[in-house]
């Protein structure tokens, strides 16, 4: 966007360098003429965004970045001009709403996104569709996301004062949310009648090097690729092959996005039920090593749901550890630990899309929607670069090769075959139970698990298996099994891996 904003006239590069509008959304060919004076109360008071923090830093202060927030008219200008960020609101003042949308119009991106789903905004009222579209916008989880894309929606049809009067009322609703702050001036600043002033050179190359708009630009960026590139109707994450129905919902994230989908686990399969935007590790992702700040990749479980009232405020509205370092993340030699699904600080809506030590971060309001649903132990978290979103037929045939090794090792319990089983096997074999993780010898293995069946057949139930493309194909497999003539029988949670010839299990917990 920098490439684009420096070919504009000055007066208008502002809303390049510091607005999200003109770098979002296109405006309708026929733009609202300007008023002559703008209208609306200032906007709330910007909230200060602290650098971000992990665990071991939430105790120590930060210096604060000040958000720009255009103020309501010229004499809130003039009052404001010293800082720099207001300085260049007033520089662009001039900018006609003619001149904008002819900009603006160079945008490739689309004004109107295509049928999205269904929206339950807090006011119960969905956001409403482009002209000529199927059905509302985007399915999203969170009413403040949705009023922004409306403010967008609205913008971008041309239709100015009520995409104004939609900001107003979404920054007093969230006074911390600051790219609505952002949104809310640049609307302000066109409504403002046009001079002959014109903004320095060097004003608008400190705007478009300021940190705190760069993050908040890239975080409109994302929120709307996300909300453009939807996944196709009727499809899953590749990495969800099946999950058993006491699994009621999954999450997936993808980090190239800055993006949580929540999945329904339906009687019809998995089903999109909401997504939400979210921040990952300052340095990305694939953690390797403990400080690394990066997220990691992979297949987990949540493993507690932590009392906000134990917890500073740093982590907003409570926190959802998973299971990093997982059996896989030991075999490779990964460290690190802490890795949580978090909230933000009361004084900060959300955090830019890369601002954690590790975590996965979402608003407030978003991780209280997630903290509803989420089952200890049992709702799997999967977190990608980039998910691949695939058809039915496609995840039968991603199972089915792990399918036929499953039923494999059990025939082989089953009938006795201790050869057989012991195929099965990897050399770094290893069993969990409560008191922690330990190397068996596998002739205790074996005839332990051959013992057991007696050469009775063993069914499995309440399945989940979820699978991870890394340097190699892994599987986190759990179940329950019963042994023909018993009543109850244990739960397992299994971590395969592919080998050029065959599937080795490397890992066990026996969960009850």
């Amino acid at each position: 966007m920098a490439d684009r904003s420096s070919s504009l006239k000055p007066s208008t590069a502002w809303l390049w360098a510091a607005g999200l509008l003109a770098a979002s959304l296109p405006m309708a060919a026929q733009a609202a003429p300007a008023e002559r004076h703008a209208r609306g109360k200032a906007p709330a008071k910007s909230v200060a965004a602290p650098a971000a923090r992990s665990k071991k830093e939430a105790a120590r202060a930060a210096p604060a970045r000040t958000a720009a927030a255009a103020p309501a008219g010229r004499t809130a200008l003039r009052r404001t001009e010293r800082t720099p960020v207001r300085a260049a609101a007033r520089a662009a003042v001039p900018a006609a709403a003619a001149t904008v949308a002819t900009a603006v119009a160079t945008s490739r991106v689309v004004a109107h996104p295509p049928a999205m789903g269904t929206v339950q905004p807090a006011n119960a009222s969905a956001v409403p569709s482009a002209p000529n579209d199927a059905g509302p916008i985007l399915q999203a989880g969170g009413a403040a996301e949705a009023q922004l894309i409306e403010v967008y929606q609205l913008f971008g049809r041309g239709e100015t004062q009520q995409a104004l009067d939609k900001a107003r009322a979404l920054v007093k609703t969230y006074p911390n949310f600051q790219l609505a702050q952002l949104v809310y001036g640049d609307l302000l600043a066109t409504r403002i009648p046009p001079n002959t002033a014109l903004a320095d050179a060097a004003s608008l190359a400190r705007l478009r090097g300021n940190p705190t708009l760069t993050e908040l630009h890239e975080e409109s960026r994302r929120r709307l690729q996300a909300l453009r590139d939807r996944p196709p109707p009727g499809t899953v994450p590749s990495q969800f092959l099946a999950l058993s129905q006491r699994s009621r919902y999954a999450i997936a994230v993808d980090a190239s996005r800055s993006r949580l989908y929540l999945l329904e686990n339906t009687a019809n399969g998995l089903q999109l039920a909401a997504d939400y935007y979210i921040s990952v590790g300052k340095a990305g992702t694939d953690k390797l090593v403990e400080g690394d700040a990066r997220t990691p990749l992979g297949v987990y479980y949540v493993t507690s749901n932590l009392d906000p009232r134990t917890l500073k405020d740093f982590y907003g509205a409570g926190a959802l550890p998973i299971n990093y370092p997982n059996p896989y993340d030991n075999m490779l030699g990964r460290t690190g630990s802490g890795i949580w699904l978090h909230g933000t600080p009361p004084e900060q809506f959300s955090r830019p899309p890369q601002a954690s030590d590790g975590c996965v971060v979402l608003s407030n309001p978003d991780l209280k929607q997630i903290l509803r649903k989420v089952q200890v132990g049992a709702t799997p978290v999967v977190i990608a670069r980039s998910l691949d979103w695939v058809a039915p037929p496609k995840v039968r045939t991603l199972a089915e090769p792990f399918e036929t090794a499953l039923s494999a090792w059990l025939q082989a319990r089953s009938g006795g075959n201790e050869e057989r089983l012991r195929s099965f096997y990897a050399t770094e074999y290893q069993r969990a139970s409560r008191r922690g993780p330990v190397t068996v010898p596998i002739d205790n293995v074996l005839r332990q698990e051959l013992a057991t069946a007696q050469g009775r057949s063993i069914q499995l139930k309440d399945t989940s298996v979820l699978m991870w493309h890394d340097k190699r194909d892994t599987v986190v497999a759990t179940f329950g099994e019963v042994v023909a003539g018993e009543r109850t029988g244990r739960t397992r949670r299994q971590y395969w891996v592919r080998t050029p010839d065959s599937w080795k299990l490397f890992h066990e917990d026996i969960l009850g």
